[in-house]
């Protein structure tokens, strides 16, 4: 441990985040925590200053996806901490270590009904892993120590800390807590194999977090050696490139049916990371005969969401059970490029009619692949994902960030958090409705220099609940429509590149100049107005 004393608890707080290795935070400023805001003065972390605690927590979870690494947001009390709620339950739901630090009314205060006063408790403790509260200006180093290693161990989720304003004003007496470290230990996956042998027509399901490049690199050859086809779960598909013949295609929303028909008929299924749930087993529809066998190897002890009966359980995290993997006796060549063939022919773009009324979205995706080498997509939740999950290839790990919870307008902040990461292409694919949810943070993009491309699908409408609406009460759509500005010169207002198309005509042109103003260093919005009735690709 280091001495750290002359300085206040805020400044300490921020010297141990340094410790922690975190080199960026995403924040909206509060009068609640500006100790903390004095303690990122100079102090070589960048702090990403957001128009909406939304947008900033969002970014915080798609850090956090694309690093592997607890991403860090401040937010004030009240209204701060209501408004990154949803970026919480997000990382809730999909197992990603976030941080969230909240200012707090100082404790003199508390039980009076004070200016924006609330139970960090009461509101986050069941959807965050931990609610820590710094009552004592000398743990505030503690403290941070223990969020981080709480948020990355098991299975990752969110924690939140919440930070009295009159404690961290006071001085910091103390030293400063170095990280701890997440052990990954050797696992024998012997028996597993073992019974992967026997089976006739198996499978892995694959997913979660606590994935690395390098682990996604050694299953995909693990895979393809035996060879044995994977399936991956929703909004998971970037642990085996699209190209690998092990390459089954993705559970969930929009699957295929060969997916489906894998997953179901599969005499064993052998989870990496994650398990078969809610949306994996089109709403525990799949899998549910107790003739069909599954075995989980996940780092989370409690088994969280799993949609089947599990036979076997093995905690370990996906590094852990990757390297445990062995050559096998047998494989299953024909069963795996059947399954690959069936993936392929699933993400072939669809030929249209051309239009001269509206602008399709297949052809749009057509002519955006000859500029996808090694791309990042970004999507939130609606009918339009569709298009990216089956048109964006997945070259490398990692390269999609979405939402397994469905939230919306998640899209454009996990663009600007993974271009501040990577100088890959980076493609928001976005809904109309969802787009506005965070679009803001479009200045956030032109002040740091993100330069990405939002593609937005313009329909006019909520799409996913307008084909709901069509399922359970035809002819009776109501509360679905709605009236869209021209996106082209929204972009343009907060100083991006933006061009809107109607036809398929002008498709081929536009495209090739959002992504030049891409390459030139502005984020580009490409507007495309489609045809309401065409709900999927």
């Amino acid at each position: 441990m280091v001495k750290r004393c002359g300085m206040h608890a805020g400044k300490a707080l921020v010297e141990s985040l340094k410790l922690h290795g975190v080199s960026r935070v995403f924040s909206v400023p509060g009068e609640s925590y500006l100790a903390v805001l004095d303690g990122l003065y100079q102090s070589g972390i960048e702090n990403i200053v957001c128009r909406h605690e939304g947008g900033a927590c969002y970014m915080a979870d798609a850090s956090a996806k694309f690093t592997s690494k607890p991403g860090v947001a401040f937010v004030t009390r009240g209204p701060g901490a209501a408004n990154a709620f949803v970026g919480i339950h997000t990382a809730w739901q999909d197992g990603d270590p976030v941080v969230l630090f909240v200012g707090l009314i100082p404790i003199a205060d508390r039980h009076r009904e004070s200016f924006q006063e609330f139970s960090p408790e009461a509101w986050f403790g069941t959807q965050a892993k931990a609610v820590f509260i710094l009552d004592e200006p000398d743990r505030a180093s503690e403290i941070v120590a223990d969020a981080f290693f709480c948020a990355q161990s098991g299975r990752p989720g969110p924690v939140i800390v919440g930070l009295p304003e009159d404690i961290i004003r006071q001085p910091f007496d103390s030293e400063l807590s170095p990280p701890r470290s997440i052990s990954e230990s050797p696992v024998c996956l012997d028996a597993v194999l073992e019974e992967l042998e026997k089976a006739e027509n198996p499978a892995l399901f694959v997913g979660g977090e606590r994935w690395t490049p390098d682990a996604c690199e050694q299953l995909t050859q693990w895979a393809e050696s035996v060879p044995i086809p994977v399936l991956q779960d929703w909004h998971a598909d970037d642990r085996l490139p699209d190209a690998s013949p092990a390459n089954a295609g993705s559970l969930g929303y929009g699957r295929h049916q060969g997916a489906a028909d894998l997953l179901d008929n599969a005499d064993l299924v052998v989870c990496l990371g994650t398990v078969p749930g809610d949306v994996a087993t089109d709403g525990f529809q799949l899998r549910q005969s107790p003739r069909q066998r599954t075995i989980a190897i996940t780092p989370d002890p409690e088994l969280r969401g799993a949609g089947v009966r599990v036979e076997s359980h093995i905690v370990a995290s996906p590094v852990e059970a990757v390297s445990a993997l062995k050559p096998l006796k047998r494989g299953w060549p024909e069963w795996t490029a059947e399954k690959h063939q069936e993936f392929l022919d699933a993400t072939r773009i669809p030929s249209v009619e051309p239009s001269s009324e509206y602008a399709h979205m297949n052809l749009v995706f057509a002519e955006l692949q000859h500029y996808l080498k090694d791309p990042v997509y970004t999507v939130g939740a609606g009918n339009h994902t569709a298009w990216a999950q089956s048109f964006i290839p997945a070259t490398s790990y990692p390269s999609q960030l979405s939402t397994r919870n469905g939230s919306m307008g998640y899209s454009i902040p996990a663009a600007v958090a993974a271009t501040l990461e990577t100088s890959r292409l980076v493609v928001a694919v976005c809904g109309d409705g969802e787009f506005l949810m965070n679009a803001q943070e479009l200045a956030t993009a032109v002040e740091h220099k993100c330069a990405f491309l939002a593609i937005v699908m313009d329909n006019s409408q909520f799409g996913t609940i307008r084909q709901h609406q069509e399922n359970h009460y035809p002819g009776r759509v109501s509360g679905t429509a709605i009236r869209n500005p021209d996106f082209a010169c929204y972009a343009q207002a907060f100083g991006a590149y933006g061009e809107k198309v109607t036809r398929d005509s002008e498709i081929a042109d536009t495209v090739r100049r959002c992504i030049e103003a891409v390459h030139s260093g502005v984020p580009a919005v490409l507007h495309v107005k489609v045809d309401p009735e065409i709900l999927q690709p």
